[in-house]
């Protein structure tokens, strides 16, 4: 049997977007208005591993990647709900969610330091799959604009949460700490990926 680590990783990623085992992303309520825009994120907590190892891997990566993240994640994030209420078909969403938290968490586990458009262009590609998943729940009658205005709201308290997190790699013991939130946070997205939450 071939083992994966001689798998490219370009293999490995199509195969979990091509899984169909993936169920990361919690049915939590049902969307209205601004309310449940900013609750919704708060309730997945596939959601909030990601939007929080963004801040995270952004203070990690500096003070200009700080600012930029969290600012691409709830950007491309609106983009994907609009395609989302739209009805555009994007495949593998909750296999995208989930691997969202073991990628941005194995970063900062493992300290990886891409340059900063790098770093903007994985960000991004993993918010439309949030973005879709928030879009496509919306009810016809729901107000989608109040909802994603809560929505980025809320993304961005995330974000901050990471942040505040990530700072504390100014110290020794920080960095550890920071490293293991890291590793934390992918585990929850390996659970998330085989359906074990």
């Amino acid at each position: 049997m071939r083992s994966t680590r001689k798998l490219p990783p370009l293999t490995i990623l199509a195969i979990l977007l091509s899984s169909g085992i993936a169920s990361a992303h919690s049915e939590a309520g049902t969307a209205g208005g601004f309310v449940s825009g900013f609750t919704h994120p708060l309730t997945g907590l596939d959601h909030m591993a990601a939007m929080v190892a963004v801040g995270l891997w952004g203070a990690f990566l500096g003070s200009r990647a700080m600012w930029l993240l969290p600012v691409i994640f709830p950007v491309v994030m609106a983009m994907g709900g609009a395609l989302g209420v739209a009805a555009v078909p994007l495949p593998g969403v909750e296999t995208g969610i989930a691997f969202s938290a073991v990628a941005l968490g194995i970063m900062v586990a493992t300290a990886v330091r891409p340059p900063l458009w790098v770093a903007g262009v994985l960000v991004g590609a993993f918010a439309i799959f949030h973005g879709h998943a928030h879009g496509t729940e919306l009810p016809e009658s729901s107000n989608a604009l109040a909802f994603a205005i809560g929505m980025v709201i809320a993304t961005g308290l995330l974000h901050l949460c990471g942040i505040a997190l990530g700072l504390l790699v100014k110290w020794s013991w920080g960095k550890i700490v920071v490293r293991a939130s890291g590793a934390v946070i992918a585990g929850l997205g390996f659970c998330f990926l085989f359906g074990v939450l």
